[in-house]
């Protein structure tokens, strides 16, 4: 499976398309704080919930699951090639982390996670926001429902019998992802996560 030069084009629409900050654009159009300012200071759907309450908070979780999905369904009808796939995903994934609108300074990735996943394989998104759920649902933690989902999605993938590229992109996403919760893994050690 070789690198084609048109998977430059997708990552480049795919990081701009990331980059776009859900939450920011539906706070400040619902007259909310910047969740930059408020809050743990994240621009995400948790944080969001918190700060601006359920309906902010549901359009930023869409909002930015979307940013994820869309760009690989797009490609898996341009080109069903998995590199070009995985390539689209990761860089619609760092969009949203590092975007270039607000000088790389983005959220921590779990809803663009997952709408990368969906659009990989539907069945793989959603097994690995079932985890989620049931961890929220035993733990009431959001952020140690998204690192334990993190965690296993490599090991979803290689169940359902992704390739050696996606499971490697799902790991160097999950990592990302585990990485940018570090302050909440030193909370919930301290026992002071909400």
């Amino acid at each position: 499976m070789s690198f084609e030069p048109v998977y430059i084009a997708y990552a480049l629409i795919a990081y701009l398309l990331g980059s776009i900050s859900t939450a920011i654009i539906t706070c400040k159009l619902m007259g909310l704080e910047d969740p930059r300012n408020v809050g743990s200071n994240n621009p995400g759907a948790t944080n969001v919930l918190r700060t601006g309450g359920k309906k902010a908070a549901i359009i930023t979780l869409l909002g930015d699951m979307l940013k994820g999905l869309l760009p690989v369904l797009a490609v898996q009808q341009l080109q069903a090639d998995t590199m070009a796939l995985t390539v689209t995903g990761i860089s619609a994934f760092l969009g949203h982390l590092y975007p270039l609108y607000y000088r790389f300074k983005g959220g921590k990735g779990v809803a663009t996670f997952y709408g990368v996943l969906l659009g990989i394989n539907w069945m793989i998104g959603l097994a690995a926001l079932l985890v989620w759920v049931l961890v929220l649902l035993l733990f009431k933690i959001s952020s140690l429902s998204a690192l334990v989902s993190a965690f296993s999605s490599p090991f979803i993938v290689w169940y359902f019998g992704g390739s050696e590229v996606l499971i490697t992109a799902t790991t160097f996403m999950a990592i990302l992802l585990i990485w940018r919760h570090r302050s909440n893994i030193k909370k919930m050690m301290a026992g002071t996560e909400d």
